[in-house]
């Protein structure tokens, strides 16, 4: 936990991304990524340089099929406030609409969910538990799927919702939340796309990639964290080369 307090740290001061009286809302889906960032910020909270309130929210989209009792108590034992909204966001896209593809519809709604349900509470700012390896996969996904170089950002403002979403694991591979997770509350993923997703796919062809070329997603990773390094075509500019 010590090395991930301080990539946490590291990426915080560098992009600014805690500031002095904000109050963060943790969401929290259940999952290892999210319970291990509300671990890291609550001890982070005793000695940063900046002071923050901190609370956990969790949108159930099951309408209570999944069982949060276990994160409430442990919220309760680590002194975080833990609020919980019960919608019915699987039966919408699973058994009404019937996706076909229901990841990016999910994905959205829940986002939409948890800001706007941190704003209700008073908050100005929504962490995610996205680490390096979700930064990868979605820069690859953007590739493959929509022929753009893009990925998320650490930081990201939100005007609709007046809401800064900050992501304070980037520089945190998913084998040391892995590690670093075993004793957390994690609740069951009861949803029919679990683990046949293209996000998915792409996080087995990175694995692939890795094992047959050494460092493959620390080098992609290095390549989308320094602009310094981009060599890509600029609309009408000529470049001279020496």
């Amino acid at each position: 936990m010590r090395k991930i307090l301080s990539l946490i740290r590291k990426l915080c001061s560098e992009q600014n991304l805690i500031e002095e009286g904000d109050k963060i809302a943790v969401g929290l889906s259940g999952g290892k990524d999210s319970l291990l960032l509300l671990t890291a910020l609550k001890k982070l909270q005793s000695f940063y340089d900046k002071k923050f309130d901190l609370i956990a929210v969790s949108i159930d989209l099951s309408n209570e099929q999944m069982d949060f009792s276990e994160i409430e108590k442990y919220c309760k034992k680590i002194d975080v406030l833990f609020y919980k909204k019960v919608t019915n966001v699987f039966e919408i896209i699973f058994d009404i609409r019937k996706e076909k593809n229901p990841c990016s519809l999910c994905a959205n709604m829940r986002r939409g969910l948890v800001n706007s349900f941190a704003k209700e509470l008073g908050c100005n700012k929504v962490a995610l538990g996205h680490h390096m390896d979700d930064l990868i996969e979605t820069f690859i996904m953007s590739l493959f799927f929509e022929g753009r170089l893009s990925t998320f950002q650490p930081s990201t403002y939100l005007s609709r919702t007046d809401i800064t979403v900050i992501r304070p694991m980037l520089f945190v591979s998913e084998n040391e939340i892995i590690e670093n997770s075993k004793n957390l509350p994690i609740v069951k993923n009861i949803c029919p796309a679990d683990k046949h997703t293209q996000r998915e796919k792409i996080k087995q062809l990175l694995k692939l990639l890795d094992k047959n070329y050494d460092d493959s997603k620390k080098k992609i990773f290095t390549a989308i964290t320094h602009p310094e390094r981009f060599n890509l075509w600029e609309k009408n500019n000529k470049k001279n080369e020496e």
